[in-house]
């Protein structure tokens, strides 16, 4: 039994799909992220009860630090994204949260504009008011802390067998800290690194995506808590392809996810494929709801999952459409971003 609704949102399941691919599916994966985020900074005095915690987000951290707030009785205020729908809106603020929402003139450049601008407003407020304690999920590394627990229940289900992990690498902590608590307890865990073509995150941003950018999982600012040195290998992935494998997921085992899903599933298949005897697993880190008016709204491409394939790169200037890979090496980065980084 638990004790609150975020305790029960934050439990993953493990699912076979293949004969060594398997998934690792959230309802919604960064609630682990912000509960112990917030479990800590309490503990450790940082903030105090009733203080606001803010945020920049795209959605899903601004849904789970509402709820983290919720369950701690903390005030929650949340910078959004243009992206926003005004049904996630009105849940924010039925959890108690203020939201601010980052106005950008309509164009091709506004998606690119929208996180440089959220952060401004950040500065703002942070500038303006006082009692305002900013999570930072992009830099903080207090947000790899919740991956523990997961990792732990992962080394008990795999029984420590060697593993290949995929999944987004947006702000970091995902990915980073499950595998900085799976290598603690398995000396051979594998990290596959996802991502967008335009993120400087991996060195990306000079490759432009004709149709579209993939939020969540890129970023045209440096995140610091990405440690490019936990990477193997990464997949950058077209807009095309991720609808190709969202809705191929969709139909083919019945896993209703998001366009990070898509991402990690299509990358996964490859790495599953590249070595049959070591198990693969890919992290589906929401639900395909909040696509269901963009992704699960268009018919299928005319290339369908099996005709997709990776062109296999030995450095960044090779990044070509519609998918691209590369050993990384467990090797350093140093991105340059045109926005502000902080």
């Amino acid at each position: 039994m638990f004790d609150h609704i975020a305790d029960a949102m934050k439990q993953p399941d493990v699912v076979r799909l293949d004969r060594n691919m398997y998934v690792l599916r959230f309802e919604m994966m960064k609630i682990y992220s912000a509960l112990e985020a917030v479990r800590h900074l309490l503990a450790t005095g940082v903030v105090q009860p009733g203080d606001t915690l803010m945020d920049s987000s795209s959605g899903t951290y601004g849904y789970s630090l509402a709820l983290a707030c919720h369950k701690y009785g903390m005030k929650c205020r949340i910078v959004c994204s243009t992206k926003l729908d005004d049904h996630v809106r009105r849940q924010f603020e039925m959890l108690g949260a203020q939201v601010d929402r980052v106005e950008i003139p309509p164009g091709p450049m506004v998606d690119k504009m929208d996180q440089g601008a959220r952060l401004r407003r950040v500065a703002q407020i942070l500038d303006t008011e006082h009692n305002v304690h900013w999570m930072q999920q992009y830099h903080d590394e207090v947000h790899y802390l919740g991956y523990r627990e997961c990792a732990e229940m992962l080394q008990k289900e795999f029984g420590g067998e060697p593993l290949t992990l995929v999944g987004g690498v947006g702000t970091g902590a995902s990915t980073g800290g499950l595998t900085t608590y799976l290598r603690e307890l398995n000396d051979d865990v594998e990290l596959v690194g996802v991502q967008p073509f335009e993120s400087v995150t991996f060195g990306s941003d000079p490759v432009e995506d004709p149709v579209a950018s993939i939020s969540g999982i890129g970023s045209p600012i440096v995140m610091r808590n990405v440690r490019y040195e936990l990477y193997d290998r990464v997949h950058w992935v077209g807009y095309d392809s991720a609808v190709t494998a969202t809705t191929d997921l969709f139909r083919r085992h019945a896993l209703y996810a998001g366009m990070s899903s898509g991402c990690n599933y299509l990358a996964a298949r490859w790495e599953a494929a590249r070595d049959p005897g070591r198990p693969c697993l890919f992290i589906a880190a929401d639900t395909g709801h909040r696509y269901t008016d963009t992704v699960y709204s268009r018919p299928q491409g005319e290339a369908s999952v099996e005709e997709l394939a990776p062109r296999c790169i030995d450095s960044l200037d090779q990044l070509a459409f519609p998918w691209s890979v590369m050993d990384w090496g467990r090797r350093p980065f140093h991105p340059v971003s045109k926005e502000n980084p902080s």
